[in-house]
């Protein structure tokens, strides 16, 4: 054998097994590359689906007639042609007013139970309704329903003296946060129900996987917004919650200044606390709002 025919040869047996194992690594290696870049496409895909839609991710308005949603004692306010909420009166003169701001499924429409105890401790009730639910036109987002809280405020204040509670549940807890520390000066005191400190927080624990900071356009940061608020808050979380979690309210109570007041419910969740309340628990709760925290 010529000695270039000997360096054209394997020089050993390893060297063999290594060429022939090459032989098979790269279709392996090309089709795990082409499996993460599929891997890697879904991933974005999803990340932009979640960025396209995430209106239907987090508000669920239902339509409805203003017929269909009056009911019992209720009004429309101010008037039908302008219709902004339900408005029940209380049983004889009323010592405050409250706004409700609901959470983000249904209608105004469906929150009577809060007018039913509000008005037997003497509170006019204001059943607010957001842009885009129930019969009103508008546009969802929290540009559109905090500035339209803002306004709802506003003429709550004009019209009826005495002092003003918000009221705000899950996603109303964001609206009511922002638009009630805006108007801070009209506002006596305010209840947060089943809240969250920043929506991103909760966005995250839901879905881990997804970069939620830079997807959300809608911040709702109940912390910031409150950090100068002055007035008394009073923090209600339901302990059995698996949609805002409970620590996501402990989160919010905990960096908020005096006065303030932490209420868990024991055994609620997300959709049925209210059944675990007692006339005793609201008549508390609001003579601590009135009473300016003390």
């Amino acid at each position: 054998m010529s000695e270039e025919t000997e360096r054209a040869s394997p020089a050993t047996p390893l060297a063999d097994a290594f060429h022939r194992a090459g032989s098979v690594c790269h279709p392996i290696v090309r089709l795990a590359g082409a499996a993460t870049r599929v891997v890697l496409i879904a991933y974005l895909i999803i990340c932009g689906g979640v960025s396209m839609f995430q209106d239907q991710l987090l508000y669920f308005p239902e339509p409805a007639t203003l017929a269909d949603m009056l009911s019992g004692r209720q009004s429309a306010w101010p008037t039908g042609g302008d219709f902004r909420g339900l408005l029940s009166e209380a049983d004889g003169p009323a010592r405050a007013t409250a706004i409700i701001f609901h959470g983000n499924a249904g209608h105004a429409g469906h929150r009577g139970f809060y007018a039913g105890i509000l008005n037997r401790l003497g509170l006019r009730v204001i059943l607010a309704e957001y842009p885009a639910y129930g019969p009103r036109a508008g546009e969802l987002g929290e540009t559109s329903l905090v500035a339209d809280a803002e306004r709802t405020i506003a003429l709550t204040r004009r019209q009826y003296a005495g002092p003003l509670l918000l009221i705000g549940e899950s996603l109303g807890a964001g609206v009511a946060a922002a638009a009630g520390a805006r108007q801070r000066d009209a506002i006596a005191g305010l209840l947060l129900i089943t809240p969250w400190d920043r929506l991103e927080q909760v966005a995250s624990h839901h879905y881990p996987l997804l970069p939620v900071k830079w997807l959300l356009r809608d911040r709702y940061d109940s912390v910031s917004h409150l950090a100068t608020f002055g007035r008394p808050v009073l923090i209600a979380i339901a302990g059995e919650d698996r949609i805002v979690p409970p620590h996501f309210g402990r989160a919010l109570y905990d960096a908020l200044a005096e006065p303030k007041r932490l209420a868990l419910i024991p055994g609620a969740g997300h959709n049925d606390w209210f059944d675990r309340l007692d006339d005793a628990w609201w008549r508390q709760t609001i003579d601590f709002l009135l009473a300016g925290g003390h």
